[in-house]
């Protein structure tokens, strides 16, 4: 039986990650430019899309297993989850943890660096040997970036060392303490790069989980397709603008440098509203605009409901932070880790409950999960890879370049360890570390005894890291949550980072909402102008290609005639 659920659970993984690799390829497929699309950068990119989409996946997967084990009926372990069945099972768990952090890891800081300056070092005369000799030259201080992360994370003082009067009362804190020195080396390296990856998370997950529902109520022009009527109307106006603004140069009345702009825009404005309204005009009655009309409805009800879910789990986020503030016993000094949920928190009430009738809470929870991941897609489309102000690539279906999407690949990767934090600690902290799993404690007080709760479900108790005495034996934490708390505990100025991130991230997530709200984001209009000026000089050297070649074999033609003609 044990084998059974056990290898069912790991079966639906598998398929979810061949689910994974297809995703990957489609969204490489869908982006990359095929102007400028190279086989090695794409192979690097979706392996690395599939990783990090499997490194985020495996948190419901962790819970699956682990909740396997426990019967909520009874309060008490199944027949088959002896202790060194479970071991069996956090040993795969933690295997598998580790081998994807760590192709995470050598992904972000030698893979894709690799492949970044391999393409830059693309050349008319360059060879595949000049090309790899040239991209390894830069890899280097990389791998140099890397050994110095392991080296300091081999012999840097963890909690237990530092403070060796500090004590903590609970077995739970005792446990994470680390002794093995290569694992206290890989958690520094993923402790660094849980940090980075928390920017990104602050800035692109939060925006982006505002951005997402709006778009959908609101239309956002950028990401929907103009009507004729919309364009026209836009057209009306611009031009309107323009009149404006060459009456007062008719006057004699010289321009502004301000003024001498916007004429400029407007006349870039009118080129691009002018393509619009012809294209509107041949596709209005094509049948993808038809479902789209249909659907229209459909696309407002998700963006309102996307929106309620997504101001209920930054909620959540808001409420567990005030908890973990209030409540934690160790505070900064131990990464602000909560051993009990205090203050209700909504996500985690709703997916407790939702563990009652299997498998809503995993649907749930992986649902969860893809949404932030794809709002993080979202955000990182509409704000770009910017350094402070300056972009310095545009995501873009059909127009990324292969240098953005590796860069994009990295900031995704290193974000997919801060959604694993935010869910873990902040969204369902009590969930997350311990799925459904309840214990019970009847009869009380009574050492030895057997315990059932099957005609006293009252006594039964949802597992928290606070629960102590034999009936919290029963209570088995995920695997993904232990190796969180180890590393802010073991590392407290990592916990303490992260921490207050997460109210970056509310604060980000509310400006942004409550800007799209008022305000729509305009089209860029030189980014569509830039696609379309493409996309016409491709179409015009196609159909340059095509005549000539029908020229050159004219001539051809006329030349094998004349041949003939005089041979005869």
């Amino acid at each position: 039986m044990a084998l059974l659920q056990t290898s069912l659970i790991w079966v639906t993984g598998l398929v979810a990650l061949a689910i994974l690799i297809i995703v990957s390829i489609t969204f490489v497929a869908i982006y990359s430019s095929p102007r400028d699309r190279s086989l090695f950068v794409s192979v690097v990119t979706v392996l690395s899309l599939t990783s990090l989409l499997a490194t985020v996946c495996l948190l419901p997967l962790d819970i699956a297993l682990i909740a396997s084990t426990t019967d909520n009926a009874t309060g008490t372990k199944k027949k088959w989850a002896d202790p060194d069945t479970i071991n069996n099972i956090l040993l795969s768990l933690k295997v598998v943890y580790y081998l994807l952090y760590s192709l995470d890891a050598i992904l972000c800081i030698i893979v894709i660096p690799f492949a970044y300056f391999w393409y830059e070092e693309w050349d008319i005369d360059s060879t595949a040997g000049s090309r790899i000799r040239g991209a390894l030259k830069y890899t280097m201080a990389f791998v140099c970036l890397l050994l110095v992360l392991f080296l300091v994370g081999f012999f840097v003082p963890v909690a237990a060392q530092r403070s060796e009067k500090e004590h903590y009362d609970l077995d739970f804190f005792r446990k994470l303490l680390l002794e093995n020195r290569g694992e206290r080396a890989l958690t520094f390296i993923v402790g660094v790069l849980l940090c980075l990856g928390t920017v990104i998370y602050a800035v692109y997950t939060g925006p982006g989980l505002a951005l997402f529902p709006v778009s959908l109520i609101k239309s956002i022009p950028a990401i929907s397709i103009t009507s004729a009527e919309e364009a026209r109307d836009a057209l009306a106006i611009n031009r309107e603008r323009q009149r404006i603004i060459e009456a007062k140069l008719a006057g004699g009345n010289n321009l502004s440098p301000k003024e001498r702009r916007e004429f400029e825009n407007l006349q870039r404005e009118e080129r691009s509203l002018t393509r619009k309204q012809r294209l509107a005009d041949e596709g209005k009655n094509t049948w993808w605009l038809k479902v789209q009309a249909a659907l229209r409805p459909f696309k407002l009800f998700l963006g309102l409901l996307l929106l309620a879910i997504s101001t209920l789990l930054v909620t959540s986020m808001l409420i567990t932070g005030i908890d973990k503030i209030k409540f934690s016993k160790c505070g900064a000094k131990c990464g602000y880790i909560l051993t009990d949920v205090n203050i209700f928190n909504p996500i985690n009430w709703i997916i407790l409950r939702a563990s009652k009738v299997f498998p809503i809470d995993y649907i749930i929870i992986i649902l969860l999960v893809l949404f932030f991941f794809v709002s993080t897609v979202i955000g990182l489309a509409f704000i770009g890879i910017r350094f402070l102000w300056i972009v310095i690539f545009k995501i873009r279906a059909g127009h990324t370049k292969p240098q953005a999407l590796l860069m994009g690949t990295t900031l995704l990767t290193l974000s997919v360890l801060a959604i694993n934090y935010g869910l873990t600690m902040f969204v369902a902290p009590q969930y997350s570390h311990f799925g459904g799993q309840k214990y019970c404690t009847w009869p009380m007080n009574e050492p030895g005894v057997v315990r059932d709760c099957t005609n006293h479900p009252d006594h039964l108790i949802p597992c928290s890291a606070s629960a102590t005495g034999p009936a919290a034996e029963v209570c088995t934490p995920t695997v993904v949550s232990t190796f969180i708390n180890r590393i802010t505990l073991n590392y407290p100025f990592f916990g303490v980072f992260t921490f207050w991130a997460q109210f970056a991230f509310i604060g980000l997530y509310l400006i942004t909402a409550l800007t799209a709200l008022v305000r729509t984001p305009k089209m860029n209009f030189e980014d569509q102008l830039a696609d379309e000026d493409e996309e016409e000089e491709e179409s015009l050297l196609g159909a340059t290609g095509t005549r000539f070649r029908g020229a050159w074999d004219d001539v051809q033609g006329g030349r094998n005639g004349n041949g003939n003609y005089g041979s005869s």
